[in-house]
């Protein structure tokens, strides 16, 4: 099974061919193709890269679905024992996406010949 693990707008996701999920808002109109460049995990079978903080040469090809706004979020600041009360609420932006490819910087041939990584405490 192959996955990725992409940062975007401050969150972390995990992702595979197929998918489709919601992030903060990524420029583009609908239809429109999107290079997500932050990749910080790789796994694909016994192949494992970890990027340090990225991974250089990989990216994921995502499509845009629809731009909207999610559900309201409330934020509520209150001090005890001075009357201080604020309520306030924002919808966010978001961006649903699917994800189309994971483009790894690997050739055939690396991908075949890396060796299985060991784990601690497994024989």
């Amino acid at each position: 099974m192959e996955y990725a693990v992409l940062k975007s707008g401050g969150k972390q996701y995990r992702v595979s061919t197929g998918e489709t999920l919601e992030i903060d808002k990524v420029e583009g109109a609908k239809d429109a193709s999107v290079e997500l460049e932050e990749v910080l995990l790789y796994v694909s079978g016994e192949v494992f890269k970890v990027g340090k903080p990225t991974l250089v040469g990989f990216k994921i090809k995502a499509k845009v679905l629809e731009q909207k706004k999610g559900e309201k979020v409330l934020v509520e600041k209150y001090k005890s024992k001075v009357r201080y009360r604020r309520r306030i609420g924002f919808r966010p932006h978001l961006t649903k996406i699917l994800i189309e490819k994971i483009e790894t910087g690997l050739k055939q041939k690396e991908k075949k010949a890396e060796k299985p990584v060991k784990v601690a405490g497994k024989k």
